[in-house]
């Protein structure tokens, strides 16, 4: 058996945790520079709006019903992620994080009644962390994550399902779309549509040698799993990313080299400190920036630049130098850059890295030391205490006019009792 567990409207719920007068009501969270709907609460849906509808298209909507905006709080989403993640390790062997919001649970090989199991889970998950959480349960993954979005449309479900019994799992796969199906994607869905294929139980009759020539060992691991069959391995070690990048879109026009320069050296740091984090290495790096694409009326510049280290790092010193360099080699005076990104790649794990006749090891361990250091000190007194000067103030130059306080990172935004 397997589960999943998934927060319900994840980032509009994380604010609710701190602003409970918002239940009940309807509430959004932007995306970067204030632009999109991310997340919406179920208020929010029921009057129309929708996901990655753009702020100006729906302000009529958010005048007119009262829509509580909030923009991105990334810090408070990620630490809000990891506590609901304690509560499912407390409960279970083995967790699978799937994204911010989800995670599977290995239930192989424990005895138990299920549906208690996750109607339970559900409730701790609420009562200690303010987290709404849907936890779905049966013999695959794939069933898992439909009985998980079951427990959404279903509050009598008190927030838990167990479906297990083959004429409850046909009956529930008869009604759903095969779009919705994880894994499957826009263009195999449209293909499946053509075949006369709407729903996920049309798609268990089909023959598994139809399934594998039209969309490959893919198509037949899902087949198998609405079968009820496991198909799709239980991840409980996290795979180190190939590649690592950081790149944002800026609220305004940057035209000066010393204002991009902070920028890119921020996107330079944040992408050492995540290889450190999962204690890998890169040995190429590469720098871009952009102007704005939506103005028709300027020149279009698009310009990166790749650097190759002769010895793999993951120094943040290395590779803001590197950034850096990189950026004033490809900067054009005059230009109003909207978009910057660094990008890591070549990515291996630290202890395969192999030593060079013409690095200084006293230097590198020197530097390796320092790192350890700096994680330390940023890891107990909060991100950014210790920084390169070429940060400068580290602030991305995003809009946040609606940010929420850091309710859980930021010691001046802790909650006060009184």
């Amino acid at each position: 058996m397997y589960a999943l567990a998934d927060c319900n409207n994840f980032f509009v719920s994380c604010e609710r945790v701190f602003r409970p007068d918002l239940e009940g009501k309807p509430v959004i969270v932007l995306s970067n520079n204030d632009g999109c709907a991310i997340a919406r609460s179920n208020e929010a849906k029921a009057i129309g709006i929708k996901m990655g509808d753009p702020l100006f298209k729906i302000e009529h909507l958010v005048k007119r019903y009262g829509v509580t905006i909030f923009s991105g709080n990334m810090s408070l989403y990620g630490d809000m992620s990891n506590r609901v993640r304690q509560v499912l390790r407390s409960a279970v062997p083995a967790i699978e994080v799937y994204s911010i919001d989800e995670a599977f649970l290995d239930l192989n090989g424990m005895a138990m009644d299920f549906d208690a199991f996750a109607k339970s889970l559900s409730y701790r998950c609420r009562r200690f962390t303010g987290i709404p959480v849907s936890v779905g349960v049966s013999h695959t993954k794939t069933l898992a994550k439909i009985a998980a979005k079951l427990c959404k449309q279903y509050p009598k479900l008190r927030g838990g399902c167990y479906m297990y019994r083959r004429e409850d799992i046909e009956k529930v796969l008869g009604r759903f779309p095969i779009e919705d199906v994880w894994g499957v994607g826009r263009r195999t869905a449209a293909k499946l549509h053509s075949l006369g294929i709407r729903t996920a139980y049309d798609f268990t009759l089909m023959e598994e040698q139809r399934v594998q020539y039209l969309f490959g060992i893919i198509g037949v691991r899902t087949w198998k799993e609405l079968r009820g069959i496991p198909a799709i391995r239980f991840e409980d070690v996290v795979v180190a990313n190939q590649s690592i990048s950081n790149t944002r879109s800026f609220s305004k026009e940057i035209y000066n080299i010393e204002e991009l320069t902070e920028q890119v050296a921020t996107f330079a740091t944040m992408t050492a400190e995540k290889l450190r984090k999962q204690h890998s290495v890169c040995s190429d790096l590469a720098v871009f920036v952009r102007t704005n694409r939506f103005k028709d009326d300027i020149e279009q510049v698009y310009a990166n630049e790749l650097i190759t280290f002769l010895i793999p790092t993951n120094s943040t010193n290395k590779i803001v130098e590197a950034a850096i360099n990189g950026l004033r080699r490809i900067f054009v005076k005059g230009c109003g850059y909207k978009k910057a990104g660094v990008t890591a790649s070549g990515i291996i794990p630290e202890d395969g890295v192999t030593g060079s006749l013409f690095e200084d090891v006293a230097l590198y361990e020197q530097d390796n030391k320092l790192m350890k250091a700096m994680d330390a000190i940023n890891g107990c007194y909060g991100k950014g205490t210790v920084k390169l000067g070429s940060l400068g103030s580290g602030l991305i130059k995003n809009t946040h006019e609606h940010e929420s306080p850091h309710y859980t990172t930021r010691k001046e935004d802790f909650p006060k009792v009184r």
